[in-house]
């Protein structure tokens, strides 16, 4: 246990009573560091995404701005941040109440024993602070040798293309190489030879010819295979592989992509993330640790602000903690295997009760394998859905007005795995490297039926044009018509295919 020497002497018992009560209770979590900081310093870590240190760019200013503007205007507050790393690091604000700081030390401990266990982040860098600050180092220096404008234009190019990077990757086995013979090709090439009879050989099909035919031939097997062997999802490490940029720049990519892949667990289980974090937040301080009588109301109307449904989004709180919960309350009274699933009647399937006593461990398998697309997939089913009135809403035009379109299970789940499937984002992958035999760049858009923003294409493809540096390419679909659109570093072209 780490004893955080820094907190105010009541902070710090707080801190150490709820750990050992979390432990207790089955987390399992890094040493947690907790800094008492005032709302300014939380903002500016919070628009440093955690860290208390990160490359110089004008996002993090215009981060801090919003952030700090929104306190300000009592628009938004935020509570706690924690990051994932060993140790983990979690800041406290200053003007919190005690029973508001009760509630976050539980809470952090929730995100603690996620980033520990689950398995999208056991491939995440444990020493990402002390990487953030070797990339701040290296930008710097960069910035100083190079120039700030020079270094900055470069750094937005390639932040506006971050999301170009494959979030399944880090969880596949590497693929194996194929097999090859001893002069480096794939699969051995095969002269064909004039059949005569042996004496004869070396004069009809001389060695120096056939080794001339076989590199002829070698060399035209590579012209003929695509670059790539197969569609590159991980469009950032394509460009750092093979785009005709400087040292600084390929390493301010590498820098770049290092940093999408650290963040992009916390992308793919936001929602279990949270719902784990309010889960056991709730648990302890309504049953392992009640609070006192004099801060139930107060603990009460925080919780309820945080699990408040907001107009037009997903409160991932929410949804995380009550579907943990129906989980939990299903393998307790055993509601799951073929004789549950194949039980037609309603009646039936409200009483059904086995006694399994199998909840509190299911949950926490299901925190270590799986995701939110797996999570909603898995475990979300009607019951839930018509027992929290989920349903979609669509734009009227006749009316001006939002209105309900279908309370019905199928549309609103397929809806919602739409929107978690990448983060939302479009997936986008290199399909030729050297398109038309010009070293010109083909990317293709995995369409799901919703069209790309054309002003965002527009400003990808011009940004992605800066790094290959030749004309770029993206087939995709445009009003139910496949096109292809392009640029190639000075007007924008869409034709159709």
């Amino acid at each position: 246990m780490y004893v955080n020497t820094k907190l105010p002497p009541d902070l710090a018992d707080t801190v150490a009573h709820l750990e050992e009560v979390a432990r207790n209770a089955g987390l399992d979590f890094f040493p947690t560091i907790f800094e008492l900081v005032d709302y300014n310093q939380l903002s500016e870590i919070a628009s440093y995404g955690g860290f208390p240190t990160r490359y110089p760019h004008w996002k993090f200013g215009m981060e801090y701005d919003k952030l700090s503007k929104s306190y300000e205007y009592g628009l938004s507050i935020i509570y706690e941040m924690v990051i994932n790393n060993n140790p983990c690091y979690a800041y406290l604000l200053r003007a919190n109440s005690m029973v508001f700081q009760k509630t976050v030390i539980a809470h952090v401990y929730g995100h603690c024993d996620f980033f520990k266990n689950n398995y999208y982040f056991s491939r995440t860098n444990r020493k990402m602070l002390d990487q953030m600050a070797n990339h701040a180092t290296f930008v710097r220096r960069a910035i100083n040798e190079i120039g700030q404008d020079t270094v900055e234009t470069f750094l937005d190019t390639c932040l506006s293309i971050e999301n170009l990077i494959d979030i399944t990757a880090p969880y596949r086995s590497p693929a194996s190489a194929p097999v090859k013979d001893s002069l480096g090709i794939d699969s051995a090439v095969h002269v064909p030879k004039i059949e005569t009879k042996g004496y004869l050989d070396s004069y009809i099909n001389p060695k120096d010819f056939m080794a001339a035919q076989k590199d002829r031939l070698e060399k035209e097997q590579q012209k003929s295979k695509s670059f790539p062997e197969n569609p590159e999802r991980d469009v950032l490490k394509f460009l750092i592989d093979n785009a005709p940029v400087a040292g600084w720049q390929k390493r301010i990519l590498e820098i770049i992509r290092d940093e999408a892949y650290y963040f992009a667990p916390q992308g793919q289980t936001k929602i279990m993330n949270e719902g784990w974090a309010t889960y056991w937040h709730s648990m302890m301080m309504t049953k392992l640790s009640p609070l006192d009588e004099s801060e139930i109301v107060d603990y009460c109307d925080h919780y309820a602000g945080v699990v408040a449904a907001a107009p037009g989004s997903i409160n991932p709180y929410k949804i995380g903690v009550e579907l943990l919960r129906h989980i939990e309350r299903r393998w307790d009274r055993g509601q799951y295997g073929l004789d549950y699933l194949n039980c037609d009647d309603p009646k039936t399937r409200a009483e059904w009760d086995t006694k399994a006593g199998l909840g509190r461990k299911k949950i926490f398998e299901v925190r270590r394998f799986h995701n939110d697309l797996t999570f909603i997939d898995e475990f979300m089913d009607e019951d839930f859905c018509h027992e929290h009135k989920l349903f979609l809403y669509d734009f009227d035009k006749r009316t001006g007005k939002y209105s309900i379109s279908s309370r019905e299970f199928k549309p609103i789940k397929q809806k919602l795995l739409q929107q978690l499937t990448n983060f939302g984002q479009p997936i986008i992958a290199v399909v030729d490297g050297n398109f038309k035999n010009r070293g010109e760049l083909l990317l293709r858009h995995e369409h799901n039926g919703t069209d790309l923003k054309q002003d965002f294409t527009m400003e990808t493809l011009r940004n992605i044009h800066r790094v290959w540096t030749r004309p770029v390419y993206l087939e995709t679909v445009i009003e139910d018509v496949k096109r292809r659109v392009s640029f190639d570093g000075k007007s924008h072209d869409i034709e159709k295919i």
